[in-house]
């Protein structure tokens, strides 16, 4: 399944929030069962996106690694194993916390998508940071993009 939206909650303890449409498969599993895994692609790996979320990639094989009872999509930037704290109703959503019991990674640029396309996080140099970044001006109701291209 590829999840709607994925977060950090807690560093201390580690928690995480994974939103998971009602209508999905994994949606009565996460709800039955204590464990589940998150496969955190790379940005080389929008066919397993695009596969997981319902649109099988013609050729596609994806492998699996089990760390414990929980399988985790072998070759993905991170694997996090979790346990189920918690389910939140979310309109057509669930909001499911998971404590983080198991992470590992690898370093890479991760898979993000955003306005209906992927994109690869590129990290920034060492010793860059905010600072050197000049702030977005905020939209008002007035601006022209704001009319004619909501973010929603």
């Amino acid at each position: 399944m590829t999840a709607n939206a994925f977060t950090s909650v807690s560093l201390d303890p580690p928690l995480i929030v994974v939103s998971v449409a009602r209508h999905a498969r994994m949606h009565g599993h996460l709800a039955q069962n204590a464990r589940f895994g998150v496969s955190v692609l790379s940005e080389d790996q929008q066919a397993y996106a695009w596969n997981f979320a319902g649109r099988p990639q013609q050729g596609l094989q994806p492998t699996f690694l089990r760390k414990g009872d929980v399988p985790v999509l072998e070759y993905a930037l991170a694997h996090l194993v979790c346990t189920v704290k918690a389910l939140y109703p979310g309109g057509d959503h669930t909001l499911v916390l998971g404590r983080v019991d198991d992470l590992w990674y690898r370093d890479g640029s991760p898979l993000t998508f955003y306005r209906g396309r992927f994109f690869g996080l590129i990290p920034l140099p060492v010793g860059a940071g905010a600072a050197e970044v000049e702030a977005p001006q905020p939209l008002d109701e007035t601006d022209e993009r704001w009319l004619v291209d909501p973010w929603w």
